[in-house]
This record gives structure tokens, sequence and C-alpha cells, in this order.
């Protein structure tokens, strides 16, 4: 049987090749290493378990064990929802619904398993990462029908909601000597925990226990209250104006997230909080000094292209409008951008605009009213007008973009831009945003510029920057990942130059990738992660903006896989 099982792989496996060859030739090595980074980036572990699902072994599919069950529902859920959903009707990786897996063999599906395809799918059984057992296993379970986790409801969110310290019994000033402006919220992803660090000594002020890999952390418009979500779902709500900045609520609001915001409109600011979960797919709007939860609403609904239901469309990015009290939310599988108005949240009105799946994340425009999202398997920028609360644009880019942010600054050629890297290959793109006064680059890609490679997860700059950072993070090639590309504002065709941030950190064994750049308030210095695994030693790494020179390595032993870092005034006032 073994012998008859290798033939059967090595046959579908020259198979795919074959199948996946005119892609390769097409695509070049960039967008091979962007496909890698992308499954990468999307196949993390998750914190979703599969307790409370409801198991469908039926009788169509192959013979499986409720043992067997039990433990490939928690595979998918950790390793596989990330791309192909929880549900299975597919988002980044392909859909695997029964319709499709029944008809295809065992053989099949064990060998794509194992060995992965250069379109994406990681190589599960030869990377090590899932032993022939498991491959067997997770082939005969995408060929039942998949487990419904169980929905999570308003009083699901109240049986975990907890004010440590109410209002009326926090301080009504500063009780710190923080210059909370320039503090970073630094993400300790596999602790479960964030660091606070102070901008000016590099010593670490606080360390706070959080949900599991926190995804963002977002500021309050008045600078007082840090927001922090777990991918777990777990949501809390920091007073930084405490003697000791200290977690004062908490809530979970559903089983996975990825999202939070505050709200900023004038008049509105710091009343209400908004998070957004990836399961289920809802959102929810809570008071802003307790966490209460309030409204939930659901995102499942129709996909703006087919025009069919989806029953899995989650939350990404959420900003909060600067033209009214509005937040502005992605939701990633019907590729609509909504915008919920919070005036009165008993009769919600929700405007939905169509953009395109499957929509990420974005940052403004330097005047704050078009709001810039990626459709990252759209290849697209969606441009959203936040004062007329409807479409701008559809812009065509480079492969899955993921900007963060994104970054704005003044072209010498094309006036004000933004710009976004990507995933998939190794361009940045630069659009025009200005309508007015430079009608004729206005929402086009004005500049392509060439990085070291696919594989990036963030851009940045600054309005006192002259230079723009941009990651590699997931890019394989180790020289790529370790390292930042740096482009002169003021000279957009010479060549970049790389900065080697994670040799400068002088760390031991590890990936050590470098992710995420964000400047100081002042904009006068960078800092980056390295980030190795939970077990070995990570870094912050602070560069000078001006002579592009290593300024400080923070080294802790309680940095521990270190990604986001948000310094608080950049966060509070949307400075990218």
């Amino acid at each position: 049987m073994k012998s008859r099982f290798t033939a059967v792989s090595l046959f579908v496996l020259f198979y795919f090749m074959f199948l996946f060859g005119s892609v390769l030739a097409q695509s070049g090595s960039a967008s091979v290493k962007g496909s890698e980074a992308e499954a990468a980036y999307e196949g993390a572990p998750t914190a979703m378990s599969g307790s409370g699902a409801k198991d469908l072994i039926s009788g169509d599919g192959p013979p499986m064990t409720a043992e067997e069950f039990g433990r490939a529902k928690q595979i998918f859920f950790e390793r596989c929802a990330g791309c192909h959903g929880v549900l299975r009707k597919g988002a980044t990786g392909k859909a695997l619904t029964t319709d499709i897996t029944q008809k295809l063999s065992l053989d099949y599906l064990k060998v794509f398993i194992n060995f992965g395809s250069p379109a994406g799918m990681p190589n599960w059984g030869t990377s090590g990462e899932l032993t022939q057992e498991e491959v067997d296993m997770m082939a005969r379970y995408i060929q039942h029908e998949p487990p419904l986790p169980p929905e999570y409801s308003m009083e699901d969110m109240k049986a975990t909601w907890v004010v440590n310290i109410p209002p009326e019994k926090r301080p009504t000033k500063q009780m710190n000597d923080l210059d909370l402006e320039n503090v970073f919220a630094v993400t300790l992803r596999d602790s479960g925990q964030v660091a606070l660090i102070d901008g000016h000594s590099k010593e670490i002020a606080k360390i706070l226990e959080t949900g599991y890999a926190v995804h963002i952390s977002r500021m309050s418009a008045s600078g007082r209250y840090l927001f922090t979500i777990g991918r777990d779902a777990k949501l809390n709500l920091v007073d930084l104006w405490m003697e000791t900045p200290q977690t004062v609520a908490t809530i979970k609001v559903g089983l996975e997230a990825r999202s939070v915001e505050t709200s900023k409109f004038k008049g509105w600011e710091d009343k209400y909080a908004i998070a957004g979960t990836y399961w289920p797919p809802q959102y929810v709007i809570m008071d802003g000094d307790t966490l209460e939860p309030l409204k939930v609403v659901s995102t499942r609904g129709m996909t703006v292209d087919t025009q069919e239901y989806h029953p899995e469309p989650r939350v990404a990015a959420i900003v909060a409008s600067h033209e009214h009290p509005e937040f502005i939310v992605n939701v990633k599988e019907t590729g609509k951008v909504l915008m919920v108005n919070y005036e009165d949240i008993d009769n919600l009105k929700v405007t939905s605009i169509n953009a395109a799946r499957f929509l990420h994340d974005g940052g403004w425009d330097s005047e704050k009213r078009y709001f810039l999202t990626a459709a990252n398997k759209s290849n697209k920028i969606a441009v959203v007008d936040s004062r007329e609360d409807k479409l701008a644009a559809m812009i065509d880019v480079g492969k899955i973009p993921h900007p963060g942010r994104g970054a704005n600054f003044n072209d010498p050629e094309f006036g004000p831009v933004w710009a976004t890297s990507h995933l998939g290959d190794d361009t940045i793109s630069v659009i025009g945003t200005d309508p007015e006064g430079h009608a004729d680059h206005a929402w086009k890609v004005v500049r392509t510029l060439k990085g070291q490679g696919g594989g990036s997860l963030f851009i940045k700059t600054h309005p006192q920057s002259s230079n723009l950072y941009v990651d590699t993070a997931l890019n394989p090639d180790t020289k790529i990942s370790q390292s930042v590309a740096v482009f002169d504002l003021n000279k957009l065709d010479a060549p970049f130059k790389v900065l080697p941030i994670a040799e400068w950190a002088e760390l031991g064994e590890g990936p050590k990738r470098v992710v995420q750049p964000e400047y100081n308030k002042q904009g006068d210095e960078v800092w980056f992660s390295v980030w190795s695994g939970k077990e070995e030693e990570s870094a912050i790494v602070v560069v000078d903006d001006k002579t592009l020179e290593l300024k400080h390595v923070i080294k802790d032993e309680r940095i521990v896989t270190p990604t986001g870092k948000f310094n608080v005034y950049n966060t509070m006032h949307d400075v990218y």
C-alpha cells in the first residue's frame, strides 16, 4: 500500500508541476516568493478553538473516527482557516467545500496537502508541519462537511465583560511622568502581551497582559486610552494616565478578531469603540470608557461581484471618519466598505459601498478625507470618499497589496501621493491623491518603484522625513527578510539603500524577520521589530532617520516575538 501511494503521489506531483509550470514561467521568482509569503502570513496559527463546533461526520465522506475528526478540526482552525475560511468557502486559498473535494481522490488530496503547490499552498507534509498520518487524516476530513463553530451573542460578550476600575475611580489627570505621546505600544505576539516602551529612554515602562497575538493597538482621540485586540478577540482598554498604566476593562467579542477603533469625529471623541471579528462575522459597538457592548451587527450578505450569499464575510480594517460621526468598516469576503453612522446606534444607519474582494488593510490620504484600502486578492486599491460616503476610484496595483496604513508624501513631480507595497511582488505602487490640485494624476499609479522582493507587510514615512521604508518580512530569502529598503523621496529614480537591521541587532539563531517600521513622534527615529521565534532572542532596532545609521538596540528577555509597534502620537493623529 505504501509503494502504491508513493507512485501515485509522484504521478500527481508531476501533474501539478505541469499544471502550474506556465504560471511559474510567466510570473518569475518575485511572484513565487510572494505566494510563499502570502501563505506564511495567512496560514499563521490562530487562537480559534474547535470547542463548541457542531461536527458533521457524514456518510458521504471517507471513514473517520470522532477522535480523528476532532484532531483534524483543530488543525484546520489553526492552520487552514486563515486562507480557506472557517466554512471553507475560500478567500486567499481555494474553496474546499464538499461539492469540490468529494469529486477528488484521496491520493490527489494527500499529495496536494503533502507537497503544496507553487500557487501558494504550503507543503504541510514535506515541511514537517504535519505527519503522514495527519496528511491522510486532513485529506479525509475535507471530504466531510465543515464543522459549524458556535455563534457569539451579546449575552456571550456580556459574560466576559469586566470593568477592573470604573471611570469614576480613575484619575482626572496624568499621574505618571511618561511623555505619553512618544510611548510605543509593542505587540509581543506569542506571549500574549503588549510592552509600553518609553520613546526617549528606550526602557520598558510596563508589560501588559493581553489577548493572544495582538493584531493592532489603537488610541482614543484624547490620547488617554489604548485599545488592543488579540486574534482570540480579547479586547483590553488601557488607561495611560494611571500612575502605572494598566488595563481598566476587558471583553471578549468573538472567537477570532483583527480590528478595533474608537470614535474621533468632533464632539464624539472617546465616546464609542468598535471591534470587528473574523468569527462570527460581525462587529460590535461599545462604550468607549468601559467596553460595555451596546450593538452587535452581522456582516453576512451578498458579494459585490457575483451577488451571491456569503456566510463568512470577515471584518478586516476599521478606521474612524474625520468627516462624519462614522466608522469605516472593511468586510473582507463580500468586498464591501460600510460607513457605520453612530449618531443613533439604536437606529443605526449604514451606507454600503461596493468595492472589491478581498478587502484587508488601508489608511487615509494626507488630508484624511479619502480612505485608500487594499482589495488584496483583486490586486486593487479602493478609494472611499468619506465626505461624500461613496466610492471615488478603483485602482489596479501590484500583486496582493498590503500597505498597513500606507505612506503619504509629496512626490517631486506628481504632488501629494499615497503608496503601498505588496505581498506578492517586489513593486511599490505610488498613487496620486490630490484631485483638486493635481487632477491629471489623481487616483492613478503615477510611479512603480522596485523594491527588494515580495513579502512586504508594511511601508512607512513621516511628514518630517525624506525617507520611505519598505519591509520584506515574509520573503523566503533571509538576506531580504532581515533587512529593509529605504528610498530617498527627493530622488525616487535613484536606487534604494538596504539597511541590515537584523545584523545590527546582533542576535543568535532564529528567523529574525524585520517588520513594521514605525516613527517616533518627532519623525527623526524609525523603530523596527526583529522578530524571531518564541524561544529565541528578538529585539527592537532604532535607526536615525537623518543618517540611516544604527542609533539603539532594545534587548530584554521580556521582548518575545515583537511585531507591530504603535507610537501613541502617530496613532492618535493617523500620521503615516
